[in-house]
């Protein structure tokens, strides 16, 4: 990778220009040819190392999600990953170290369709599903500096509860699913998907990120094919009064990409903390862990590592159907 690439990559995976040629105003800052610019994002995306331009909502505040989990035979995991990841809805779906080896994350319109798409996939693999949504987060994907592999530091924000979209905001947010165009003018490609014009579509999007609704707007990147290779899940069990002081401590850790409290589901699972640590290798990561617990005052508490094994699946989350725009 060049160093235009890693430019590229590394400075736009939040504060993307909302402006009619963003790609022309990224090659004014950068001093070169708009077309270099989008050549270069076409050739990272057909690489795999892009895996779209474009908005990242807040948690739940569009459509409902929950990270779920199964206990699969070895030798029926291939074909139940395949089975969960045939469903549009799930976005992400790895094997993980652990008996509980098979975790994905299900993005729905609705709680209704979310429960629905869960009971299908228990039905369909014969096999329980272990849902654990998100209760708060502490630290949710605000980029990954590729230089050092740490992450922008996060003041508070207020939670954003669930949107009522109209008509128009639902047909923009399915032509936001699988990013913006990367061509001279996408928000105008994207309006037209949705029904709406250019300026009109830069305006909601504006609109949305500065409630929040959107939580960060740029490059979406894919860890693995960037050489951060391993993927680790720490859980911890923290006793519930304590569990949001700690996970503010975690988050501000150095090196944690996530962190999140969600319901532990007793007696099979007693972790309630969650966070997501990538590094170059395995022991990079290990090494990080051990510091990261001792400075953030969480040594004591119990704890696993979910390391992952192979990744079935990884795309944007769908929060409405695709059939809404046109």
């Amino acid at each position: 990778m060049d160093g235009l690439e890693l430019q590229l990559l590394n400075d736009f995976q939040r504060g993307f220009p909302l402006c009619p040629e963003p790609f022309g105003e990224i090659a004014r800052r950068c001093n070169i040819d708009p077309a270099k610019v989008i050549g270069a994002y076409r050739k990272l995306a057909a690489e795999g190392a892009v895996s779209r331009i474009g908005a990242v909502f807040a948690p739940n505040c569009v459509g409902a999600s929950t990270l779920a989990a199964m206990r699969v035979p070895q030798e029926r995991l291939s074909e139940v990953a395949q089975c969960v990841s045939a469903y549009h809805e799930v976005n992400h779906n790895y094997e993980r170290e652990h008996d509980w080896n098979l975790w994905f994350v299900v993005t729905a319109p609705d709680k209704a369709r979310l429960t629905d798409v869960l009971a299908e996939i228990e039905r369909e693999c014969g096999l329980g599903v272990m849902s654990l949504p998100l209760e708060e987060d502490f630290h949710i994907d605000l980029g990954f500096d590729l230089r050092d592999g740490t992450v922008p530091a996060r003041g508070s924000r207020p939670a954003v509860g669930p949107l009522e979209l109209t008509a128009d905001e639902s047909a923009l947010v399915a032509a936001l699913q699988p990013g913006i165009p990367v061509a001279p003018r996408p928000y105008a490609e994207l309006g037209r998907r949705a029904g709406m014009t250019e300026s009109g579509t830069i305006a909601q999007l504006q609109r949305w990120l500065g409630a929040g609704v959107i939580r960060r707007f740029g490059v979406v990147v894919r860890h693995h094919e960037l050489g951060f290779g391993a993927n680790a899940m720490v859980v911890l069990d923290v006793p519930d009064p304590e569990v949001g002081r700690a996970g503010r401590r975690l988050a501000a850790a150095h090196g944690v990409t996530l962190c999140y409290r969600r319901p532990r589901a007793l007696p099979q699972w007693r972790y309630n903390l969650f966070c997501m640590i990538h590094g170059r290798s395995r022991e990079a990561v290990l090494a990080q862990l051990a510091p990261l617990c001792e400075r953030g005052g969480l040594a004591d508490y119990p704890r696993e590592v979910l390391f992952s094994c192979r990744r079935f699946k990884q795309r944007g989350a769908r929060y409405v159907e695709e059939a809404a725009h046109g």
